[in-house]
């Protein structure tokens, strides 16, 4: 009984320096549970996200792993292992943890509704929407944009790149529609203008889109990409003039 209640006392102890981002303390107190408790899921599965934030992909896929030994239906250590494995490359088996972690979702009654694990999967098909961007196959990466944001619709920068690939694909008002839709939802938004201003741009609509970079720089007179964007295309206009 004493040492389920230590154990207990160092787990709380451990999530609070967790959720303050003092990861080397919370990491320290998860060793010395792992050093004679060796069948705790959360411990391993908090160590592993420590283990990610550090850089030490390695180690942090092996705490994955055993998070997976203890507790196989374990579905968001699976969807953190396929992203590792995309992150370093190893896109089979990513695509292997990803599946086994999808069809376990299928499997359910009513699915997985937590908030978190869609979070995953949404970063997961971000980043291959990423790499299909990068080579140019913009069907493949609409594809996965719009999939990462059907599950993480709070996420704008998600709907800034579908609109880029709008674009890209020749649907301009395509593109132009959603962000002006996300300006109304997000006036304020810098990044959305930023995007905004750009199509405008390269659209011919010179005015249009300094009024956007306009409005970034009254707003936040340090914005060097506002500012050089206003800067370049003023160049411009007074060259074809």
């Amino acid at each position: 009984m004493r040492l389920n209640s230590e154990i207990k006392y160092l787990k709380e102890k451990a999530r609070k320096f967790y959720a303050e981002a003092d990861y080397a303390k919370a990491s320290k107190i998860l060793s010395d549970i792992m050093s004679y408790h060796k069948s705790d899921e959360e411990v391993y599965f908090l160590q592993a996200n420590i283990l990610h934030l550090q850089g030490k992909i390695g180690l942090a896929i092996q705490n994955f792993k055993k998070v997976l030994e203890l507790n196989r239906d374990n579905t968001d250590a699976m969807i953190s292992l396929s992203v590792l494995y995309n992150d370093i490359g190893k896109y089979d088996e990513a695509q292997k943890y990803f599946n086994i972690a999808n069809n376990k979702v299928k499997k359910s009654p009513n699915g997985v509704i937590d908030n978190h694990i869609n979070k995953k999967f949404s970063s997961l098909h971000f980043e291959i929407a990423e790499m299909y961007f990068a080579y140019g196959r913009f069907d493949e990466s609409l594809k996965e944009y719009l999939k990462a944001s059907t599950l993480n619709p709070e996420d704008f920068e998600i709907k800034i790149k579908i609109a880029k690939v709008y674009d890209k694909k020749g649907f301009n008002n395509k593109a132009g529609q959603e962000l002006l839709k996300l300006k109304s939802e997000m006036p304020s938004n810098i990044s959305v203008r930023l995007a905004l201003g750009l199509h405008y741009y390269t659209k011919g609509k010179v005015l249009e889109a300094q009024n956007e970079w306009k409005n970034i720089v009254t707003k936040d007179p340090g914005n060097k990409e506002a500012r050089m964007y206003l800067t370049l295309s003023q160049s411009a206009t007074e060259v074809s003039l």
